[in-house]
């Protein structure tokens, strides 16, 4: 995708579309690409409707809409008619088989991921996009189910081949029939330009969300940061929060954003005083069913005083606390378990289990503190907690203080305020508890501890005519004391509780439309990142003014659910996750690949595709576990990152295959520098989604070294016009960050071939070569001490007898050169260089604060 705000880098080219025939017909039951059939075996109640004939006019921008229409015979609508009218119509949309197809479907509530096959029978429950291979016409077509009116729709599979349809409204008062614009499809050659051209028409047409063209993104995007999720889960609190900070600083790499994650708010359970924070919540799980009853932080960020960290006489803090904490948790969660297990089998005395239970919980209170943690916090209890120098604004102010480089910070909330909502009575908006309701669809998706809570609890909703200001009395008093963004989470609650309030659409329209107001009014515009938000719903409604969202389901350091292969087996399905999901959602939002932890056993891992992903990089490190010499290979010591243009995707040879269990396919990923492209390979196989038992599992037999081959051609220079002629170079340079190898390739020279251990990876670093003469050949590869060396290359001039290189970082810079210069400079004075007959040439770059890492290089020859 072209960076946002980037009309230059735009791959549309416009001519009218009244010029052309539409390449799609339905004729005969039958849907025909270009005269090549699509689906078959299609019911008479569907039809096909050009684009131009359902979209005349938008409200887009004329340079959006005139590129749309220039392309717009290349798509169309389907829909459908019924004879009765229904809140859940669910139709086939005809029937295909031997065809690949690549889609991404809901496997929980809040994740989508990928999914291949052949028939429409192998879809999967809430497909949410099918993308097929039209070898025929070497070219692809998508079918994107979309919004009509009140009702939004999902791709089902059927029997004998069928793709089913269900459009539904989420309440019963809401009915209808038919539908003229239920789904869109659109073909074209290349399989990027096709998922940009085909949103960009659902985008015109619906005029309910806007490409993140047309965006700005937070500022982060480009920066290091620590979230706190990992490190303390519920437990976070200041001193814990500051130590963090500081261990990093320490170690020579200044976060530049803080998220503060789930645990900062002030909630409480039913039945519960009111006015009271629930106590000694450790684990996500057990505050699912708490509610949000004040706006303000909780009181162990109340009763923080201005100050207190930074003087001789700072609290300490002991780092053995919060896993103490986690793990007596575990315990209690497993003892719990147990119980219900107990239960559920027909044993009718559970004493003695309510009595290890009882047992643990005292354990845990009596490691937060007891009654010495109630006695301190009394003089939080006065209005003293209310000044300056108390609270949230004097940590925010302390913190930024201290770390100079402190750029944002973010803190956590539901969208619905917290994961139970908003308490009735305890604030000024108009809350009621309601029952939640999941769609049958969901019926075919994993069964989901969050979701089971928040059915269980049900959620305290804020009537949608308040939605704006709900969100502003929140974010209002955030940006007032130093918060600078929020990260929302549980975003796809709302389809839930739509029964009494106009169903799903319309819910929806409400909450993200106060959302986006209050993030323009408080935050920037664009301090927001969305998660557990992988729903057409939210994109297709929620993306007027969020440009930043998360791509893949949590990084998970072990299967909460239980481990039979170690740490190993659910890490390369979460970059599964981020690689294809990035396909649709960064046409909406900057792909997010989210955190990390860096002492992690596949930490390495998980860093070598953050460091080409093209998004932040962020981690969730522990206090005291971190991996200083790993994430150096990610992070200049400034804090930000050498970090690729585009969003990383996965190569065309994997676009159709399954990289996690078919014990062959290595996941590809590509993206583009400045002056070079890059390509990784990630041995992802081992674990990946079973239909039958509707989870992810491990396959173990797949977890073995794989090989595969990578090519130039891997990367799809023309998706960046600044890149188009870097595609057209004669020779490459190529290197690989792991073997440490420097090789030289063509387009017409054979692909690399490789073999990848699992949970292991090669970054391939193409550097165009320039030819000055018959003997003298030049390329950058680069500082080779960071993942993405390419990327710390920030310019590049030829001149007739000399390179002179603008680099950004320190250590150990790169190039392939056929013949020894006879010079080099470094800021303008002479320096030794480094360079050997197999055309290496190397020299140390030393980091320069005073010059912000910028370092310039010259070569003589």
């Amino acid at each position: 995708m072209a960076p946002p705000n980037d009309p230059a880098n735009s791959i549309f080219h416009v001519f009218k579309s009244s010029e052309r025939h539409n390449l799609f017909e339905l004729v005969d039951g039958k849907l025909c690409v270009t005269n090549v059939p699509l689906l078959t075996e299609i019911p008479s109640n569907v039809t096909f409707k050009s684009f131009s004939s359902i979209c005349q006019s938008s409200d887009a921008p004329p340079p959006l809409f005139e590129r749309v229409q220039s392309l717009s015979f290349k798509g169309g609508f389907l829909g459908f008619r019924k004879d009765e009218s229904s809140d859940r119509l669910i139709n086939s949309m005809g029937r295909f088989s031997g065809r690949d197809f690549l889609s991404i479907f809901r496997f929980k509530t809040w994740w989508s991921t990928q999914w291949v096959g052949n028939s429409g029978s192998d879809l999967q429950m809430e497909t949410q996009w099918i993308l097929f291979d039209v070898p025929e016409t070497k070219s692809y077509v998508v079918i994107i189910p979309i919004i009509e009116g009140k009702f939004r729709s999902a791709f089902h599979p059927g029997t004998e081949g069928h793709v089913m349809i269900c459009a539904e409204s989420g309440s019963t008062q809401v009915k209808s029939s038919f539908f003229d614009a239920i789904a869109y499809v659109h073909v074209s050659e290349n399989p990027y330009n096709l998922m940009k051209e085909a949103y960009s028409a659902v985008r015109v047409h619906l005029d309910t969300f806007k490409l993140l063209e047309e965006k700005s993104v937070p500022s982060l995007v480009n920066k290091f940061g620590w979230c706190t999720w990992d490190a303390f889960y519920l437990t976070v609190e200041p001193t814990g929060i500051w130590h963090g900070v500081k261990e990093f600083s320490d170690g020579g790499l200044s976060p530049r954003f803080l998220i503060i994650d789930d645990g900062w708010q002030s909630i409480n359970l039913d039945g519960q005083n009111p006015n009271e924070d629930a106590k000694n919540l450790v684990l996500g799980g057990t505050q699912m069913t708490a509610r949000l009853h004040r706006f303000d932080e909780c009181e162990k960020f109340r009763k923080y005083k201005s100050g207190s960290m930074l003087g001789l006489n700072s609290p300490p803090f002991d780092p053995k606390k919060p896993k103490m904490l986690i793990s007596k948790a575990i315990e209690i969660e497993f003892a719990e378990k147990a119980r219900n297990k107990a239960s559920q089998s027909g044993i009718t005395d559970l004493s003695q289990y309510d009595v290890q239970i009882e047992k643990l919980y005292t354990e845990l209170d009596a490691m937060f503190g007891g009654e010495e943690e109630k006695t301190s916090s009394q003089e939080c209890l006065n209005s003293s907690c209310k000044s300056e120098n108390f609270g949230m604004k004097a940590f925010t102010r302390d913190l930024r203080t201290n770390f100079k480089g402190l750029d944002d910070i973010y803190v956590w909330h539901a969208l619905c305020g917290a994961w139970g909502g908003v308490r009735p009575g305890t604030t000024h908006l108009d809350t009621k508890i309601v029952p939640c309701k999941l769609s049958p669809g969901l019926g075919g998706t994993m069964d989901d501890l969050a979701v089971v809570k928040i059915v269980e609890g049900s959620i305290g909703l804020v009537h949608p005519d308040q939605a704006a200001k709900f969100y502003d009395s929140m974010h209002s008093y955030l940006s007032k004391v130093g918060i600078t963004g929020v990260k929302v989470d549980v975003i796809h609650t709302l389809e839930y509780v739509s029964e009494d309030y106009g169903g799903r659409v319309g819910l929806a329209k409400a909450y993200y439309e106060g959302l986006s107001k209050s993030l323009a009014k408080n935050f920037n515009g664009t301090g927001l990142i969305a998660s557990m938000q992988q729903c057409n719903d939210f994109f297709l409604l929620g993306t007027k003014q969020i440009s930043m969202g998360r791509v893949g389901d949590d990084f998970w350091f072990q299967d909460p659910n239980g481990d039979p292969m170690g740490v190993y087996w659910l890490q390369g399905v979460h970059m599964i996750h981020c690689a294809y999901n990035s396909m649709w959602m960064g046409q909406f939002i900057q792909p997010d690949w989210d955190m990390f932890q860096s002492d992690h056993l596949c930490a390495k891992f998980h860093a070598g595709s953050r460091a080409i992903c093209g998004g932040p990089v962020y981690v969730s490190d522990s206090v005291g576990g971190h991996d200083f010499d790993l994430l150096k290979k990610l992070v200049f010591p400034d804090g930000t990152i050498p970090k690729c243009i585009l969003s990383a995707l996965p190569t065309r040879d994997c676009l159709f295959k399954n990289p996690l269990f078919d014990s062959k396919t290595i996941l590809k990923i590509w993206n583009i520098n400045k002056c070079g492209g890059v390509v990784g390979a990630f041995n992802c196989q081992g674990a990946g989604w079973d239909p039958k038992e509707k989870r992810i599992k491990g396959y173990s037999h797949c977890y073995k070294p794989i090989s595969c081959s990578v090519h130039v051609s891997d990367i799809e220079w023309d998706q960046m016009k600044d890149a188009t002629e870097m595609g057209e170079a004669e020779e490459y340079a190529v290197y690989f960050s792991e073997a440490e190898k420097l090789i030289v390739t063509t387009s017409n020279s054979e692909a690399i071939p490789i073999t990848i251990l699992p949970s292991t990876f090669e970054i391939f670093s193409f550097a165009p070569i320039k030819k000055f003469d018959r003997s003298l050949k030049f390329a950058p590869i680069g500082l080779t001490n960071m993942f993405n060396s390419g990327g710390t290359i920030q310019g590049l001039v030829y001149n007739k007898s000399s390179v002179e290189i603008e680099v950004k970082g320190g250590g150990n810079f790169l190039a392939y050169s056929s013949v020894s210069p006879k010079k080099c400079y470094l800021n303008g004075s002479e320096v030794g260089f480094n360079w050997s007959e197999n055309s290496k040439l190397g020299l140390y770059l030393p980091w320069i604060e005073e010059a912000s890492g910028i370092s310039n290089v010259a070569f003589v020859y």
